[in-house]
């Protein structure tokens, strides 16, 4: 039987943490971006953690 593959964009957009959660974007970051302020820009620019109900999808993606 072949090995599974890592969904290459899940890849790309999650990491899991040390303790098995999963990290990822904030989303309203990619335009639009005149209207926001710099204090609401930074606050999205930082990793944030995925729900829990989001969670297992999102490491089926990753395993190998």
């Amino acid at each position: 039987m072949p090995k599974m593959k890592t969904h290459s964009g899940a890849k790309k957009r999650f990491k899991i943490t040390a303790k098995g959660k999963v990290r990822g974007r904030h989303a309203m970051t990619s335009h639009i971006l005149g209207k926001k302020n710099a204090k609401r820009k930074r606050r999205l620019s930082e990793p944030v953690a995925i729900s829990d109900h989001d969670a297992p999808r999102i490491k089926e993606l990753l395993r190998k």
